[in-house]
């Protein structure tokens, strides 16, 4: 089965170059085809490409995502404007509930996305965040994002 991975890798590239370029004329074609192949090749040892399970998995969580970084937007916004609303930093440790490297970046870069949060360390046991005020400390207390992570990588509720 390598060479479906091989094509299927290729193909993924070709595509993500695709949407990125816009060009749709022969010679741009056959540059973004070659250029999906030569980098699919280059990576033939390494680790395979998410399936498409995993892909329609992440598109449904990312509007979840999306949303959590506008509230967020909104309420740093808001503590900055109004001197009432406290900024209360603090560092907390939080359970990794992925099994994969994937799942604990895809976490660690939401976390990271959000604003009013920053991930400092990501091990396979836990994270370690930095957060701008108690209540964003306790959304991610509450366990929410962890649940939703590991649903994209495919695994059980937390």
């Amino acid at each position: 089965m390598p060479i479906m991975r091989f094509l299927y890798t290729a193909a993924v590239l070709f595509l993500f170059w695709l949407a990125l370029s816009g060009q749709f004329t022969g010679l741009l074609l056959g540059s973004g085809a070659a250029a999906a192949l030569f980098v699919a090749a280059l990576g033939r040892g390494g680790p395979a490409l998410p399936g498409p399970a995993f892909l329609l998995r992440l598109a449904v969580y990312l509007p979840w995502l999306f949303r959590q970084i506008v509230l967020s937007s909104l309420d740093v916004a808001y503590r900055v404007l109004h001197p009432s609303r406290p900024i209360d930093p603090g560092v907390i440790r939080i359970k990794n509930p992925c099994r994969t490297r994937l799942g604990t970046a895809l976490l660690a870069n939401s976390i990271t996305l959000t604003p009013g949060t920053v991930t400092l360390d990501a091990g396979a046991e836990e994270l370690l965040v930095h957060s701008v005020s108690e209540e964003a400390a306790a959304s991610l207390r509450s366990g929410e994002m962890q649940r939703r992570v590991l649903e994209v990588e495919g695994g059980a509720h937390v």
